[in-house]
């Protein structure tokens, strides 16, 4: 198949809510037993028939599941994970390996590479769909967590100490995606991510610039685990979203403002600060919000502000 004919497929599965599995494998047999396998179970397959055609191919198509033969010509199954998991929109896909090799090391390899589990040549049908499935459920839910996270306005990304990109949040990832690249973090991330990233940095700490005719404010979180720093992301746009929930609410100017700084994560002092007004004044206009919008907590009152302003 080719990367077009593949991606168009690929189109058509989004749709038709199926999961989609990429079967990498240079064995046309192998290839054409894992296919019917698979589409038996009521998943879709897309297919690649070495590394570098799978790379091409998922730079346009993320799928729900990958499966891929450890020995190939020219980029094997390893390299091809690895380069897979150095990007960010595709590093929590699921990669199982197929592998004749029976050797310890070999599937220590496989996991060291990136894979979350492999399976041995000849392949047993049944155990193969049922490591298949536990692993895309595992994954949907990671998935959810993350869309989640947006859901309530907990816009958010991570990163190594160092600043390289190692996940962000469904709403993240399309702004990045607007400022040119979902992989990296734009050029002009760099210097404000440097400051807050610098050692002794504590949480909370907020820096603001411009990128891409946005108005970007960076916080940080804190560090996450292991090597991971969780940093939260707010585009300010401040006059234009304070009216569309003036209207969209029936909120008064100040009780607007008060929700979408709430959106933002801020706390009632912080909010007071920025809006000239008592840390309780805003206490007050926020009881009035959650009276108006019905709900009773803040996380609540976010999540209506960020679907109406994102």
């Amino acid at each position: 198949m080719s990367a077009s004919a593949a991606i168009a497929e690929g189109g058509a599965i989004a749709a038709a809510g199926r999961d989609t599995v990429l079967v990498v494998d240079d064995n046309p047999e192998s290839l054409h037993f894992l296919i019917d396998t698979i589409e038996r179970a009521g998943m879709t397959v897309l297919i690649a028939t070495n590394g570098q055609d799978a790379l091409e191919l998922l730079e346009h198509v993320a799928p729900d599941l990958i499966l891929i033969d450890a020995i190939m010509p020219r980029l094997d199954g390893f390299d091809t994970t690895r380069a897979i998991k150095k990007q960010p929109r595709l590093a929590d896909i699921p990669v199982i390996f197929m592998t004749g090799l029976t050797e310890t090391e070999h599937a220590v390899r496989a996991l060291e590479a990136g894979g979350v589990d492999y399976v041995r040549k000849p392949i047993a049908i049944e155990e193969l769909l049922a490591r298949m499935r536990v692993h895309l459920a595992a994954a949907r839910v990671s998935h959810g967590g993350r869309s989640a996270l947006d859901a309530t306005g907990r816009h958010l990304f991570a990163v190594t100490p160092g600043g390289d990109l190692l996940w962000a949040t469904p709403q993240v990832e399309r702004l990045l995606d607007s400022l040119g690249n979902v992989d990296v973090l734009p050029d002009a991330f760099q210097a404000p991510l440097g400051r807050l990233l610098t050692p002794g940095e504590h949480p909370g700490t907020s820096l603001r610039f411009d990128a891409g005719g946005h108005t970007i404010e960076l916080v940080l979180v804190g560090p996450m685990r292991g090597e991971e720093v969780l940093v939260r992301l707010n585009v300010i746009r401040e006059g234009a979203e304070v009216e569309l929930l003036r209207e969209r609410y029936g909120l008064t100017l100040r009780e607007a403002e008060v929700l979408l700084w709430i959106s933002y994560g801020k706390p009632n002092g912080v909010i007071g600060e920025i809006l000239g007004i008592s840390p309780r004044t805003v206490n007050k206009h926020l009881e009035q919000v959650f009276e108006k919008l019905g709900v009773e907590t803040r996380a609540a009152a976010a999540a209506f502000a960020v679907r109406t302003i994102a």
